[in-house]
């Protein structure tokens, strides 16, 4: 690797405030905020506001769309009615 232009990878804290838990990881991020962990280090802590804890996916909260509703009805909207303004080209 070229040395001078590779960010520096650091442990940072990822809070996530919907769930009201955290994390510790690995980022290049940084912040000016700092917490005390578990193990007694002070690092970096960034705030976030959805994380694998708190997104619906990851939660089984997640709602399926109708889809196959929504196709039925633009195709009875927008059906044509009858054969007229069809031309036969073969």
């Amino acid at each position: 690797m070229k040395p001078g232009i590779h960010p520096v990878l650091r442990h940072v804290v990822f809070r996530d405030t919907a769930a009201r838990t955290a994390f510790l990881t690995r980022s290049t991020l940084d912040s000016d905020k700092t917490i005390e962990w578990e193990d007694g280090e002070t690092y970096p802590v960034i705030d976030v506001e959805t994380s694998s804890a708190s997104h619906p996916f990851y939660t089984g909260t997640a709602r399926v769309l109708d889809t196959a509703g929504r196709v039925e009805r633009f195709e009875r909207r927008y059906r044509r009615h009858g054969t007229q303004g069809d031309d036969d080209r073969s």
